[in-house]
């Protein structure tokens, strides 16, 4: 009788898990809170993948420069004298000292305080002390910072990836691009921040977070009933369950709540004030682009890993301001299996007036940010999944965690063939193909072999 060799690694054996777990829509909850899988997702993922950074007007100016994360690892991303943009790792040729002291601020050079050896925003050493001395005759061209393999920039987006063989970011982002120009490219005068990103710590897996932002508004009912309850979302519950689930492409998802027609009573272009809205137009985008805008009411989705965003109408204090769009982009940033940290940033669009800004900001802050009602609720319940993830009681009793709502036969969402825009399409949001569309990847990601990459589009398109 012929035996099969078991998987030699509890990684292995979870990945198996998954695999074979996926088309019947389980998920082993180890997957939440292993630690040799997490050391196999700083390689497999967070070194391959194109991981979000910052936003064009974070480093407006030359010189300019903020301090960010890809995986575990510190890079500096600074504009440099001729207005390029640099993602540099955060170590000296030398010993490898850290390089950046700062979060953010404003340079002509990076100079390590070990042994002074200095570089330019470009990366290059330009100088260090004792020169002739110490090296004379050595190629300082040679010496110069470890620069990310790749870096770009979709819409003032800075993505960066550490693998050379990674694909362009646009063919990397595939369908998922269609519905970013969507929400960031609804008028010609684009985006920015406001304000430098908020950050804090959660005792729970990175993947909880990027699982949610795929599309799991199943929760919203009971997790945030309170914020209906105080006038936070103007959209009645029921209501705000109408819309699609979006698998934009592999790995990428999203989804909308959305208006059926313009003639639905409602928020249009997710809460945007009505006189910013007459400046979107179809210029930029499609036609059937701008009507998706106009119709929704809410855009969640999750750049795969863990780049999310989300577009809504909030308020902070419903007794005193109306609702308003609330735009925030966010990573999930892995510290261990079972610890991340959110960074939070909230983005206006230019031609915002400076009060429009602040009521956006101060609506973000009191929904979603380390104080807000929204990000209270959901931290609690991912803290608890990450202690189920890297339970002995999960791993000896096999546990699975039920992933199959969508899938035929369960619940009500169904299969949409007539959508202008690419990917996987369902209505309503009672469904998790978004969530399965995320682990297909991440388990073909994690079973790649070194330099080959899984398919970016799915087998019909």
């Amino acid at each position: 009788m012929t035996q099969t060799t078991p998987p030699a690694t509890a990684a292995d054996r979870i990945l198996a898990e998954l695999a074979e777990g996926l088309p019947a829509g389980e998920i082993p909850a180890t997957l939440y809170g292993n630690a040799e899988l997490y050391q196999r997702e700083k390689r497999n993922i967070f070194a391959r993948c194109w991981v979000y950074l910052a936003h064009e007007s974070e480093i407006a100016a030359k010189g300019d420069y903020v301090l960010r994360k890809i995986g575990e690892d510190y890079f500096v991303v600074v504009r440099d004298e001729d207005g390029g943009i640099n993602v540099l790792f955060d170590a000296c040729r030398h010993r490898g000292v850290q390089i950046c002291r700062a979060d953010a601020g404003n340079t002509s050079h990076f100079r390590c305080p070990y042994h002074g050896w200095t570089y330019d925003t470009k990366g290059n050493l330009v100088g260090a002390p004792l020169w002739k001395n110490a090296f004379g005759g050595m190629d300082k061209s040679k010496n110069g910072l470890v620069g990310a393999a790749k870096v770009e920039s979709y819409h003032g987006l800075v993505f960066a990836t550490l693998d050379a063989s990674a694909p362009p970011l646009k063919e990397y982002l595939g369908g998922m691009a269609w519905y970013l120009d969507l929400v960031f490219g609804l008028n010609e005068h684009g985006v920015e921040v406001l304000g430098a990103p908020q950050r804090f710590v959660i005792d729970a897996n990175w993947k909880s977070g990027a699982d949610n932002f795929s599309g799991d508004d199943y929760h919203l009912g009971t997790l945030h009933k309170s914020v209906w309850e105080i006038g936070a979302f103007p959209v009645p519950f029921a209501a705000n369950m109408m819309g699609y689930h979006i698998q934009a492409s592999p790995g990428h998802s999203l989804s909308f709540s959305m208006a059926p027609d313009e003639d639905e009573p409602g928020p249009r272009f997710f809460g945007f004030p009505e006189r910013l809205a007459n400046s979107f137009t179809s210029d930029r985008i499609s036609d059937h682009q701008l009507d998706v805008a106009r119709r929704s009411r809410v855009f969640v989705g999750n750049v795969f890993p863990n780049f999310s965003i989300l577009a809504l109408p909030m308020t902070e204090d419903g007794s005193h301001y109306p609702p308003t769009a609330v735009l925030t982009v966010r990573t999930w940033q892995p510290i261990s299996e079972s610890k991340f940290e959110i960074w939070n940033w909230f983005l206006g669009y230019k031609n915002m007036t400076a009060e429009e800004k602040d009521r956006s900001y101060r609506a973000g802050l009191g929904t979603f940010s380390m104080g807000g009602a929204f990000e209270m609720d959901d931290t609690e319940p991912w803290i608890t999944v990450a202690r189920t993830g890297r339970s002995t009681a999960a791993e000896v009793l096999g546990m699975k965690l039920n992933y199959q709502m969508g899938m035929p036969g369960v619940g009500i969402a169904h299969p949409v063939s007539e959508w202008p825009g690419p990917g996987t399409v369902y209505w309503t949001r009672y469904e998790e193909g978004v969530q399965r569309n995320l682990f297909r990847f991440y388990h073909d990601m994690m079973t790649a072999e070194a330099g080959s990459w899984p398919a970016l589009k799915f087998e019909d398109e």
